[in-house]
């Protein structure tokens, strides 16, 4: 069983629901990504992206440049929420999943991953274990980092928070 990075768009309103009413999020999110690619708000957007298992070396990744906002396992925990996969859902209210729209604005795929060396993704020790993988495992990390900018950029555009779990 793969742990993988899991993201879903809510405006306000279901976002405040959702805190309100865990049980009822789940469910929401549910129907949500078996809408698939076909559900889309804002700009034309999916309102779900997974990011496979790129999200522990993403995550070192950012906390290695000091990124702003915790966009890999979000910020707040949804009270009361039940384990959705590999713990509670977190999320990111919509001004802080703007100011992470605005720095992975800024922030190419390239500028990511410089200077990453082997040794230190080695002694990192992330999921899934990249030994074998090395440098090449960067290229994975971004493409689905690539798919994260704009996904994050629609969510800001329309004013959207975001809910954040693995799975």
């Amino acid at each position: 069983m793969s742990m993988i990075g899991e993201y879903a768009r809510l405006t306000p309103a279901e976002l405040e629901r959702a805190v309100r009413d865990p049980a009822w999020a789940l469910e929401y999110v549910d129907e949500l990504i078996e809408a698939g690619a076909a559900e889309t708000t804002g700009v034309g957007r999916p309102r779900c992206l997974d990011i496979d298992k790129a999200w522990d070396t993403l995550g070192f990744l950012l906390r290695r440049i000091e990124f702003p906002v915790d966009i890999v396992h979000g910020e707040e925990e949804i009270p009361g929420a039940e384990d959705w996969g590999y713990g509670p859902p977190r999320y990111l209210l919509p001004e802080r999943v703007h100011a992470a729209a605005a720095a992975l604005g800024e922030l190419p795929a390239d500028a990511l991953v410089r200077g990453v060396t082997e040794e230190e993704l080695a002694r990192a020790d992330l999921y899934p274990r990249i030994a074998d993988e090395g440098l090449e495992w960067l290229t994975y990390v971004t493409h689905h980092y690539e798919a994260l900018v704009p996904f994050f950029q629609a969510a800001a555009a329309a004013g959207d928070a975001m809910v954040v779990w693995l799975d």
